[in-house]
C-alpha cells in the first residue's frame, strides 16, 4: 500500500483536483490519499478567526460569504453531473452553515479557531471523495478525526494510530483509494486540533509508519527537493537521492518542499519517501531512503531569523557541569539551540526563539559575560556524504565562502551536516558562491 499526500496548490483549482484523480488512479496500488486545503483556504479560515476574536461579526460574515463563493464556483467547475454538483453543494452548504454557527459562540475561543481552521481538509477531501463517486472510483472517505491523535505535549500518538487503522482499514478491502484529511486530529480531551503549519506531509510520514507502507510520495509543484533554493539561485537542479539524515538537515534547515518533522516517522519505520511533481509526473523527483549516491556535496539550504549568543566565563576553564548549567536554562525556557560552539573560555549558541531572550540572559548573566546578541542571523547548511574518509571537504566550503563572513562553524557533528552562520545581508551571495564552488554551477 501507498501514501500519497498533495498540497493546497495540488488541489486549490478544479482542474488539479482532476488531474489527481487521473495520477491516483494511473496503476492498481492501494493507496491512502492525504490532502491539504485549498491553497489559500487555511489563511482565510484564519482571517475569518481574527474578526471573530475581535467580535467583529460583520467583518465575519463578509470574509465568510467571500469564502463560500470560492467554492461554489469550485463546485459548478469540479463536477460534470447534475448528481455531482449537488452532492458538492450540498458539502459547502454544510460546512459553512457550521462556519457561520461559530460566529455566535461568545467568546471565540481556540477551541473554535482550531475547529474552524480544520474545514479548509474537510472541505478539500469531501469535495475530492464526491468528486471520485461522480467518476466511479472505487474510494472511500476516513476521516483523520477518527484515528489521529496527540497527546498532552502536542506530539501524535504513533500507536493510536497504528491501532485504529489496524481496525478501520479490512472493513474497507473493496477500496482502492481511501481519501483522508492531512493536519487535523484531536488533541487528549478529544477536541479538534491539529499538527501545525505544514502538518499534512506529517500526516502522511505517521500513517505511512503505521502501516508500514510501500512508500510515501510527497506531491508538489516542484521536481524534488533542490541542490539550492531556486528562489535566489537561477541555476539548480533536483537531488535524485537523499539519505533520511541528509533529507532532514535540509527540511530543518530551510528546504521548503518538505515539512521538518515528515522524515522521523518514515525514518522510524524504514519506509522510503519520494518527492514528486505534480505538473510533470513523469519526473523522478527525489527517493528519501536509507541508500544514497558516492556524491560529496548534495545540498545547500538557508535558515533565517536566527539570533547568535556569545557567552564567556574563565570558570567554566577545566571544569565540569558548566555547559550543563547553561543548557538547563534554555531548557526551562523552551528555547532549542540550532548550533554550538566552544573554547576554553566561551561558548556561542544560536536561537531562532527569541520569546524568552531576556530571561535567558539575566540567568546567564549570574554566572557567565554575554556580548550584545547578533540578530539577523543566517544558518547556511550544507549537506552531503561527509565521512571522515572524504579529504578536501571544508577546504571547498571555505574556498566557496573566502568573500563572505562567516560568524560561527559547526561541523563534525554528523557526517552529513556542514552548517555556517552568516548575517542574513550575505545569504543570497553566499548561496550562490556555494553553487558555483560546491556544484559549478
Amino acid at each position: 500500500m501507498h501514501v500519497w499526500k498533495f498540497g493546497g496548490t495540488s488541489v486549490g483549482k478544479p482542474e488539479r483536483m482532476q488531474s489527481i484523480r487521473n495520477l491516483i488512479t494511473s496503476d492498481d496500488t492501494r493507496k491512502i490519499v492525504v490532502l491539504s486545503a485549498l491553497s489559500g483556504s487555511t489563511n482565510a479560515l484564519l482571517a475569518i478567526g481574527e474578526s471573530l476574536k475581535a467580535n467583529d461579526d460583520a467583518d465575519a460574515n463578509t470574509k465568510i460569504d467571500a469564502l463560500k463563493s470560492h467554492y461554489d464556483n469550485f463546485v459548478s467547475d469540479l463536477y460534470s453531473t447534475a448528481e455531482g454538483k449537488a452532492a458538492g453543494q450540498q458539502i459547502v452548504d454544510k460546512e459553512f452553515s457550521f462556519i457561520r454557527s461559530l460566529t455566535r459562540v461568545k467568546p471565540f475561543t481556540l477551541k473554535q479557531e482550531k475547529e474552524l481552521v480544520a474545514e479548509g481538509e474537510l472541505l478539500s477531501t469531501q469535495l475530492f471523495q464526491a468528486y471520485l463517486v461522480e467518476e466511479g472510483v472505487a474510494s472511500t472517505l476516513l476521516p483523520a478525526l477518527e484515528f489521529m491523535r496527540i497527546d498532552a505535549d502536542n506530539e501524535p500518538e504513533i500507536s493510536y494510530t497504528e491501532q485504529r487503522l489496524a481496525d478501520m482499514l479490512p472493513q474497507h478491502q473493496d477500496r482502492q483509494i481511501i481519501v483522508t484529511q492531512g493536519f487535523i486530529c484531536r488533541n487528549p480531551r478529544g477536541e479538534v486540533d491539529n499538527l501545525k503549519r505544514g502538518g499534512s506531509d506529517y500526516t502522511a510520514s505517521l500513517i505511512g509508519g503505521a502501516i508500514r507502507a510501500e512508500e510515501i510520495q510527497i506531491w508538489t509543484d516542484i521536481d524534488g527537493m533542490h541542490n539550492n533554493d531556486p528562489r535566489i539561485v537561477k541555476n539548480t537542479f533536483p537531488v535524485r537521492e537523499l539519505t533520511f539524515d541528509e533529507a532532514a538537515e535540509l527540511a530543518y534547515f530551510g528546504a521548503k518542499i518538505l515539512h521538518p518533522s515528515t522524515i522521523t516517522p518514515a525514518r522510524m519505520f524504514g519506509v522510503p519517501v519520494r518527492l514528486k511533481n505534480t505538473i510533470d509526473p513523469a519526473a523522478p523527483g527525489t527517493l528519501i531512503a536509507d541508500r544514497t549516491s558516492d556524491q560529496v556535496f548534495k545540498a545547500v539550504a538557508a535558515k533565517d531569523g536566527i539570533t547568535a549568543l556569545y557567552i564567556h566565563s574563565t570558570r567554566m576553564l577545566n571544569a565540569y557541569g558548566f555547559l550543563r548549567r547553561i543548557f538547563e536554562i534554555f531548557e526551562k525556557y523552551k528555547t532549542p539551540v540550532d548550533m554550538l560552539a566552544t573554547s576554553e573560555v566561551s561558548v556561542s549558541v544560536t536561537i531562532d526563539n527569541t520569546e524568552k531572550i531576556k530571561e535567558i540572559s539575566e540567568e546567564l548573566s549570574a554566572f557567565c559575560t554575554l556580548e550584545e546578541p547578533d540578530f539577523d542571523q543566517t544558518i547556511i547548511c550544507i549537506v552531503g556524504n561527509f565521512s571522515a574518509d572524504n579529504e578536501g571537504v571544508a577546504v571547498r566550503v571555505f574556498n566557496a565562502m573566502k568573500n563572505i563572513p562567516i560568524r560561527m562553524v559547526s561541523y563534525g557533528g554528523t557526517e552529513s551536516n556542514l552548517s555556517l552562520l552568516v548575517h542574513s545581508r550575505y545569504k543570497a551571495d553566499a548561496l550562490n558562491a556555494l553553487n558555483e564552488g560546491l556544484f559549478s554551477l
